[in-house]
């Protein structure tokens, strides 16, 4: 189960629909799949998964992912949350 906190549904729902449907097949392929570019997050807790030039970065456990931020690979990406 994929699970939105409310910035991350903002921050989707302001993408692009082209982008918006990539980034959402993206975390759904993971999801069910195992499949994509995973990394653990340095100096904290949580993932990124790459998506193209999205990043959506969560935690999750056995049954969960719940994404915190949904955006474009910048500087301030992995320093927002």
């Amino acid at each position: 189960m994929i699970v939105f906190t409310k910035q991350p549904s903002r921050d989707l729902d302001a993408l692009p629909s082209d982008d918006r449907d990539f980034v959402t097949a993206g975390l759904t392929d993971y999801a069910i799949n195992g499949r994509g570019d995973v990394k653990a997050l340095a100096g904290r807790g949580g993932y990124r998964l790459r998506i193209g030039a999205y990043r959506v970065l969560f935690d999750e456990d056995a049954s969960t992912i719940l994404a915190i931020y949904i955006g474009r690979r910048q500087t301030a990406t992995y320093k927002r949350n």
